[in-house]
């Protein structure tokens, strides 16, 4: 993934427009046969997919067994709101510590390994997360989940907010998804940003270099568990529970297929397309058929081997063909002149 060497804008137009369209979502989703806990849904998994491609898209590590840290983080909200203390910031901020944690402990573990043996360590490593998640029933609930998770009022002090409504929760979520973007967008394009790019490129050059590959591996790592544990919290809140499906292998493998197809290789806003295709494919094609993840993995077995940019590609693809044709049409009038 090329980034530009000129200095990226803080507030890009990709980014103006997805705000835009989340901010508007109340005003037209229903007139489209869709519902508003849809988009919430649908931030939710694109904040998750934008966080773990920081590790597959940006640094080039294949994990899949990331939605352990998903889990990791709605588990945590929940636990520390019913036994240890019911306040939404510190609930929220305890499920980030806390999947960094697990995810740094892990790093240590698989940052020495590259390619086909990194990926298989991360599932590893899942696995084990979904298991303690299934039988550890004193802590976690077991198959049941944890039940009864409220959505607790953001409490600024001076004022409160109540976040029981789906659209409550929706302008809540949306100004932390904001924050985050903006946390993500500037870490990309900046000094350590370039650093992940350059391990992705070529991990034996950087290092030669003089870069630290391990310390930027397991920080590149933990920065994306930590998100993911944010997205996992949001997720508790949202479906005021938390469960094990959310660990499962087929769980973290939806996660790898939204930024794949989205195009989150080749751009930053792969994940945000590629979350949203997978969000409105499942509720749309579901709404007619069950089978409908069948059609969703012919999509993208198309899409991986005709375009593997994705979505993202083949729309930068149709803007260089536009450019290039705009630019002969124009040269032989010059020329004339």
């Amino acid at each position: 993934m090329q980034l530009s060497s000129g200095r990226a804008p803080l507030f890009p137009l990709p980014m103006w427009i997805t705000l835009v369209v989340l901010i508007s979502t109340p005003l037209w989703i229903t007139r489209v046969g869709l519902y508003q806990y849809l988009a919430l849904e649908i931030m939710i998994w694109v904040l998750f997919a934008m966080g773990y491609n920081l590790l597959l898209g940006f640094t080039g590590l294949p994990s899949f067994g990331h939605g352990a840290f998903f889990g990791v983080g709605a588990y945590a909200f929940g636990l520390l709101q019913l036994r240890v203390w019911p306040n939404l910031w510190f609930d929220l901020l305890g499920a980030v510590v806390i999947a960094a944690i697990m995810g740094a402990i892990v790093a240590l573990f698989i940052s020495h390994r590259r390619g086909i043996y990194y990926a298989l360590l991360t599932i590893a490593f899942g696995q084990v997360f979904w298991f303690i998640a299934n039988k550890w029933h004193t802590v976690t609930g077991g198959e049941d989940g944890l039940l009864n998770i409220k959505r607790l009022p953001a409490d600024f002090g001076f004022v409160s907010f109540n976040l029981t409504s789906n659209d409550s929760l929706f302008f809540f979520a949306l100004a932390v998804f904001s924050v985050v973007l903006v946390g993500l967008w500037r870490l990309v394009h900046s000094p350590l940003g370039r650093i992940f790019s350059a391990i992705k490129q070529n991990e034996t050059r950087a290092s030669f270099v003089g870069y630290n590959v391990w310390v930027y591996k397991w920080l590149a790592f933990t920065i994306s568990t930590a998100v993911a544990g944010l997205a996992g919290a949001l997720f508790s809140m949202a479906q005021q529970s938390a469960y094990p499906n959310v660990m499962s292998l087929h769980n973290s493998g939806f996660v790898v297929m939204m930024v794949l197809i989205g195009g989150g290789m080749v751009s930053f806003w792969g994940p945000l397309i590629g979350a949203a295709f997978f969000i409105l494919t499942r509720d749309l094609l579901g709404a007619y058929t069950e089978t409908w993840l069948l059609w969703y993995g012919l999509i993208f077995m198309a899409m991986v081997l005709y375009k593997p940019e994705g979505i993202a590609g083949a729309w930068q693809d149709w803007r260089g063909r536009s450019r290039r044709k705009a630019t002969t049409s124009i040269a032989p009038a010059g020329g004339a002149l």
